[in-house]
């Protein structure tokens, strides 16, 4: 038997001598400089991220409530009818909207009975001033206007903006024919579909 201290061990020939640490840290930091590097992690969620003008928005047609009276000056009627439109159920309650009509009724009731008062004694005076005595006329139906419209904002800011609609006066064709007439608006404002929490 061989004496210990001359006994030597050899390895197989296929096993693989292993490399020093040193060279197994350079494998694993190939630069020692980059190892306090903070870099920043791109997310993926951000490159899905759409802009709220490019969603989708759903909102069906915008009613519309036509003049009902029996004097028209300027495109103005003097009434609105007051029926219910059923597309509005779920919406808004009947008499809210009733209330609404009736307030712009009662704008128009005060107002026109002067604006044609002021259209006859412009027509019967138009060919003596050469048109100028139509002037007062076109200015009280526009002062007129401006009035309906000041109601209506205040209507949507008092209840319906709240309720997800928009009233408003609109210029648009007569059904029988290609003259103009101004109607009240009601619009839905558009729902966004909302794809994530806040």
């Amino acid at each position: 038997m061989l004496p210990l201290h001359k006994l030597r061990l050899r390895a197989p020939a296929h096993a693989s001598v292993r490399a020093p640490a040193g060279d197994v840290m350079s494998v694993l930091l190939p630069n020692m400089a980059d190892f306090d590097t903070i870099y920043e992690l791109e997310d993926e969620e951000d490159e899905h991220v759409v802009s709220e003008e490019h969603l989708p928005r759903y909102c069906p047609e915008p009613v519309i409530m036509r003049g009902a009276g029996h004097i028209t000056v300027f495109g103005l009627s003097n009434r609105f009818d007051t029926e219910f439109p059923s597309i509005l159920t779920g919406k808004v309650a009947p008499e809210e909207f009733k209330t609404s009509i009736s307030r712009v009724n009662a704008c128009l009731k005060k107002n026109l009975p002067v604006n044609v008062k002021w259209l006859l004694c412009g027509c019967l005076c138009c060919c003596c001033t050469v048109g100028c005595s139509l002037w007062p006329v076109i200015c009280l139906n526009k002062r007129t206007r401006r009035s309906i419209h000041k109601l209506l904002e205040w209507e949507n800011n008092r209840l319906y903006h709240k309720l997800g609609l928009h009233w408003k006066l609109s210029k648009r064709k007569c059904e029988s024919s290609n003259m103009m007439e101004y109607v009240i608006l009601i619009e839905f404002l558009p729902k966004y579909p909302i794809f994530r929490p806040d």
